[in-house]
């Protein structure tokens, strides 16, 4: 399996352009791709710079017709004229997508500084893997402290995962909403995470659940031990970022580990303000 994740910035390159075209052009460029995740996609926000307000999730899904395609909106507020205005996260899957959850994260007050609503998109493939959950996300900027809050709920999210995986529970096969579909104890964690490599939320992102759930491990460092991720913000773009550093990160479950032959940062394209993470695993 090859995944991808990146944070497209509304599809809008280092030279002020947006292009939908252009992310998928340079993700097909990157790897022969099964999954893609997405980090800042947008729907009628024509405010954001260079944007006319298109729907990106449609359009998107339109460029890989092939894939399933799974939208979050962490955003998703009223118009002027009575449409929803819509920012948030997107995984497309080449492999069938037995189950959806759209987490939304906590949002803690923070008068101190701008904020805005965050996703976990949780999906479950059925993968050449066998069952494998796949997440997504993009954790808030401003806020150290809604931050926080957001990685406890996904370090949540993935111990009640685990637990349904391991629990007997009842099983329903009508195809209603009580169907019940595998919940694996796999999982990959990807996304914009906003903190950098040394942040103590990172350590706490992989710390120890308990004695039976397999935590969730950045990648880069397990398989590159004695090289510092590359940067993924401000590579390029040193108007917005007069300092480039890694934000970017690939996580998976321990009992992943074994399988996970490669972890990759572009760091070429200039299709977005940030680079693009690869990994493959078999």
């Amino acid at each position: 399996m090859k995944l991808i994740t990146w944070n497209i910035q509304w599809c809008r390159g280092c030279d002020g352009r947006v292009s939908p075209e252009r992310i998928v052009e340079h993700a097909r460029a990157l790897a022969d791709f099964d999954v893609l995740c997405l980090q800042e996609v947008a729907a009628n926000l024509p405010a954001l710079a260079g944007s006319r307000g298109e729907n990106q999730f449609e359009l998107l899904a339109a460029l890989l017709p092939e894939y399933a395609a799974i939208p979050g909106a962490a955003v998703d507020a009223l118009s002027a004229d009575g449409s929803r205005r819509v920012f948030g996260n997107m995984i497309l899957s080449r492999y069938p997508v037995l189950q959806v959850q759209r987490h939304q994260l906590p949002w803690p007050v923070d008068v101190a500084v701008t904020s805005m609503p965050r996703l976990l998109i949780e999906a479950t493939l059925d993968s050449p893997l066998g069952p494998l959950r796949v997440m997504t996300t993009h954790l808030e900027y401003y806020s150290e402290r809604q931050r926080g809050a957001q990685v406890e709920a996904i370090r949540q999210t993935h111990t009640q995962a685990c637990a349904h995986a391991r629990a007997n529970e009842v099983r329903d096969a009508q195809n209603g909403p009580f169907h019940c579909y595998p919940k694996p104890a796999a999982a990959i964690l990807t996304g914009d995470f906003n903190f950098r490599p040394d942040d103590p939320l990172l350590a706490r992102l992989q710390a120890p659940i308990d004695d039976i759930t397999p935590p969730l491990l950045d990648l880069w460092p397990r398989l590159h031990p004695e090289q510092p991720q590359p940067d993924t913000i401000g590579v390029h773009d040193r108007e917005q970022w007069p300092e480039a550093y890694p934000c970017d990160y690939i996580l998976a479950s321990a009992d992943l580990l074994p399988r996970v032959k490669e972890v990759r940062v572009d760091s070429d394209t200039r299709a977005s303000d940030h680079q693009p993470m690869l990994v493959c695993i078999e």
